[in-house]
């Protein structure tokens, strides 16, 4: 299979089914923000070393794979493929990391800037690009699109578990979250 195909070079793409779209249509932002979040993601697991933390990694980078099957399929086109279906124990899987990380930080008092280690800031930058995938799904909903409230769910918990996963890592690497100053 050739990595190059040409049917994109008029600045269209397919869909799941190969219904063809523009490449600046709001499907395309949602599920290429969620694609660039994969790859920030696949950067963070590069500066992980706890094993835990690197499996979830590798599983949520899974579930966004699954995430971006069903942004690509439009719903009033077609049936979504099983393998594209979001399920409640995926963001259930998420809320369980959440709660385990937390148990392991102090408690959080102020609010606290992005940074500390290497890892903690790029799970932030993951953090900030998740919330930007999950604002790019909603303008997709609000376009006419029916989104799966699983799906939003799971954006939106996968950018909690990257803050507290931020934090972690700052505890991992003995640096203490930075607190915000108003000056």
């Amino acid at each position: 299979m050739k990595i190059y195909t040409k049917t994109g070079d008029a600045g269209q793409t397919s869909l799941v089914g190969g219904q063809r779209v523009s490449k600046c249509c709001q499907r395309l932002e949602s599920y290429g923000t969620i694609d660039e979040l994969n790859s920030h993601i696949g950067l963070l697991m590069a500066e992980t070393s706890d094993e835990a933390d690197r499996a979830t990694l590798l599983d949520i980078q899974a579930a966004l794979f699954v995430v971006g099957g069903y942004l690509a399929t439009d719903t009033s086109q077609r049936e979504v493929r099983t393998g594209n279906i979001v399920t409640s124990e995926m963001v259930a899987a998420i809320e369980g990391e959440i709660d385990r990380l937390q148990e392991l930080l102090p408690p959080l008092r102020l609010f606290i800037l992005p940074g500390g280690s290497r890892a903690a800031a790029q799970a932030h930058v993951c953090r900030t690009v998740c919330r930007r995938a999950e604002r790019e799904i909603l303008r997709l909903a609000d376009a006419g699109a029916d989104i799966d409230p699983q799906v939003t769910a799971y954006v939106n918990r996968l950018s909690d578990y990257l803050f507290v996963l931020a934090r972690k890592a700052n505890l991992d690497a003995g640096i203490a979250d930075i607190v915000w100053h108003r000056k």
